[in-house]
């Protein structure tokens, strides 16, 4: 995550085209679920399942690049995998059309940036430049000079952002708490 400003979360990369429905089989086939639940290996995995992808999709991922996607984007099971499968792939966030609330949920459990953002989702074409102001709520196509309203992260999901997920907030929390900061 790049942060260039007091409080900003920007992150900025070339854009990845996918449909709608985009289920969490697609995401991260089951059979790669078995063997590993290394970040980086299922990374190497992500988006296989999905038609006309197929094996190889990672490796031609830059680090910092990212989905844009239709609606109901993770759908399918409660997998948690599927957004560490995409992290993994380095794809340092989501924007899409909607999202399947069990998607949303995990992806924000784990600190995993996705934005929803209709307008981008429609407008962003498959190598655009794009940067995503979190805290904003704006998606910029840096290839076309246009910029896209987003529903911006609350403060307390940004936090979440920063200090890398639910798990690692409580943590933070705790100790502050046994402390006597919190």
């Amino acid at each position: 995550m790049n942060a260039t400003g007091p409080g900003s979360i920007r992150l900025r990369g070339r854009a990845w085209r996918f449909g709608d429905d985009v289920d969490t089989d697609q995401i991260i086939p089951a059979r790669y679920a078995i063997y590993s639940l290394d970040e980086r290996r299922l990374g190497e995995h992500a988006m296989e399942g999905v038609p006309g992808v197929g094996p190889g999709w990672a490796q031609r991922v830059r680090p910092g690049d990212v989905i844009v996607a239709g609606s109901n984007f993770g759908c399918g099971s409660s997998r948690e995998i599927a957004p560490i499968a995409i992290r993994g792939a380095g794809i340092a966030c989501v924007v899409a059309a909607s999202f399947a609330r069990i998607f949303f949920r995990n992806a924000i459990n784990l600190g995993y940036p996705i934005v929803q953002s209709p307008a981008a989702a429609a407008a962003v074409e498959e190598g655009d430049e794009v940067e995503v102001d979190l805290e904003a709520g704006v998606v910029r196509d840096l290839t076309t000079g246009r910029e896209h309203p987003a529903e911006p992260f609350p403060p307390f999901m940004t936090e979440l952002m920063r200090t890398g997920g639910l798990v690692p907030w409580v943590r933070r929390r705790l100790e502050e708490r046994r402390q006597g900061v919190g």
